[in-house]
């Protein structure tokens, strides 16, 4: 062979190779979400921002409706017709997509070092070796209050128990106010924005809720069974037929400046924003006594995964890497206040509100909702028996002691650690 003809072989070849580079990059991938409202959100930030820096590959952005997603998620999945990213709602819904075999591992992705082991909870197996989501955001409970009404009535932003039901005593004294807005009609929110928000002090976050996961802790132990003394005592400041009012009557009154201090989720910063014309500002759970470590639920919420049978492997993987990255933390969460990135970078939020829920993870210890992961997959279901539970010992018509009993009795009845 001459050496013009080698020249001009390696020369193909070396094109060749360049093209073939360039085609394996050259991919779009689609992803499932039941974030619906978040598609301009998706289309104009997060897609362009990723595009310029990975040219090669297309993002679509195909959201469901939220009450649809799963029965449509399902559907294309069995068919054979998901997109290539799948967004994962926490726990059971997306353990049981891995288990099918639908959701690829991601834990050895380069992106996956930025989080941690509560991070990780929401998207791993029982027994954390596989994690098969890339965590995205989570959402914090606290309490947020009305600035005007607290300076208005010389009120301190409450640190302790003892300061938290003086500063409720001290608004319904003055009278012009209704102290806290929550009702009991829906019950969730009395476990979930009640229970689960103030809990975590007293079982110490993570040590309490995977001693109760082990069978280590039970139910009826004082550290599970106080956090409902201390809600009992919230009847006397949620104002006159609370026992009647819905979720979205708590919402109104805060926003309407007629009640001053709100249970809140990160979710609402957004939609308060947008209501309330007076500052509003935030506190983390009161401890029981100064001095005491404090405890966040900084729950798991949003995460996203491969499908297995996605025909782009390498174009997801890169895009699940970038979901690890401080730049995404940076925009998702900045385009969602109250959205909180799950990764170990540092986030600085432009929304003041946002801003200090999300400080208390540098002051408190984070956790999420001690029922979900786990312990509200048999009959009767704990997370539905603790909404009830908790509305009941807020209205008082259940004690405390036999809360806890009850629902020992019936996370018992079918957990065997319990038994």
């Amino acid at each position: 062979m001459t050496s013009k003809l080698i020249t001009g072989v390696l020369l193909a070849t070396t094109l060749f190779s360049a093209s073939a580079v360039a085609l394996a990059q050259d991919a779009t991938i689609t992803i499932e979400s039941w974030r619906n409202d978040d598609l301009a959100i998706w289309q104009q930030s997060i897609i362009p921002a990723f595009e310029a820096k990975h040219p090669g590959i297309k993002v679509k952005f195909t959201p469901s409706a939220p009450a649809e997603y799963n029965a449509v998620l399902n559907s294309k999945l069995d068919a054979g017709s998901a997109g290539d990213l799948i967004t994962c709602r926490p726990f059971d819904a997306s353990l049981s997509l891995y288990e099918a075999g639908h959701l690829a591992p991601v834990q050895n992705l380069e992106g996956m070092k930025n989080f941690g082991s509560v991070a990780k909870s929401g998207w791993s197996t029982d027994d954390g070796s596989v994690t098969f989501c890339v965590p995205m955001a989570s959402v914090i409970h606290g309490f947020i209050y009305n600035k005007d009404a607290f300076q208005e009535l010389g009120i301190q932003v409450p640190k302790t128990e003892a300061e938290f039901f003086t500063a409720l005593e001290k608004i319904k004294e003055d009278g012009s106010y209704i102290p806290m807005a929550m009702g009991t009609n829906d019950q969730w929110e009395a476990a979930t924005m009640g229970y689960n928000n103030i809990g975590p002090n007293y079982w110490k976050g993570e040590e309490g809720r995977l001693a109760l996961i082990a069978g280590k802790q039970k139910l009826t132990d004082e550290n599970w069974v106080a956090p409902y003394r201390t809600l009992a005592k919230w009847k006397d400041y949620l104002g006159y037929g609370f026992e009647a009012q819905t979720y979205p009557d708590s919402q109104n009154l805060f926003t309407l400046g007629r009640a001053v201090i709100y249970p809140a989720g990160s979710w609402e910063i957004s939609g308060f924003n947008a209501q309330a014309d007076f500052k509003m500002g935030a506190f983390y759970p009161p401890v029981q006594k100064a001095g005491d470590e404090c405890y966040i639920s900084d729950h798991t919420d949003i995460a996203i995964g491969m499908n297995t049978k996605t025909e782009n492997p390498e174009a997801v993987k890169t895009f699940l890497n970038w979901v690890g990255s401080a730049e995404f933390a940076d925009l998702y969460a900045n385009a969602l206040p109250g959205f909180f990135s799950l990764s170990d970078h540092k986030v600085s939020m432009k929304d003041p509100l946002a801003q200090e829920f999300v400080s208390w993870r540098g002051q408190c210890q984070s956790t999420i909702r001690s029922t979900y992961q786990i312990l509200s997959r048999g009959t009767p279901n704990l997370e539905n028996e603790t909404w009830n539970a908790s509305a009941n010992v807020i209205r008082g018509t259940e004690s405390p002691e036999a809360a806890g009993e009850r629902l020992q009795k019936g996370l018992a009845s079918w957990y065997a650690p319990q038994q």
